[in-house]
């Protein structure tokens, strides 16, 4: 009987999306599935949802990643140098949120 993981996708911005999209493809190539089932939601976080909506992550979008047994995140921060992204402050409003509501303590990058 396989364990189910339930893995919050955060594909983020610039080259987040075509590296998370890469890494998934990877880790359903290396799981059996018999083993392990990667159960993905997928959350549109970053410059792009900010720029639509005026949001970086919400109460609600925490409630639902802190769900999850592991997140997958990809590059956030938008196109540098876009003035309508002066004061949005992604990285702070995203990453850093995270890191602390959920009380993460390791940054792995994938090597």
């Amino acid at each position: 009987m396989s364990s189910v993981v339930r893995l919050a996708v955060i594909p983020g911005d610039g080259i987040g999306p075509e590296v998370v999209a890469e890494a998934v493809k990877v880790l359903d190539a290396v799981v059996d599935p018999a083993d392990v089932v990667f159960e993905k939601t997928y959350f549109e976080l970053g410059a792009a949802r900010y720029l639509a909506t005026g949001d970086v992550l919400t109460d609600d979008d925490l409630e639902a990643i802190s769900g999850h047994d592991a997140i997958l995140l990809g590059a956030v921060g938008g196109k540098p140098g876009d003035p309508r992204l002066a004061g949005a402050n992604i990285e702070r409003g995203l990453l850093l949120r995270l890191r602390f509501a959920l009380d993460h303590y390791v940054n792995l990058r994938p090597t």
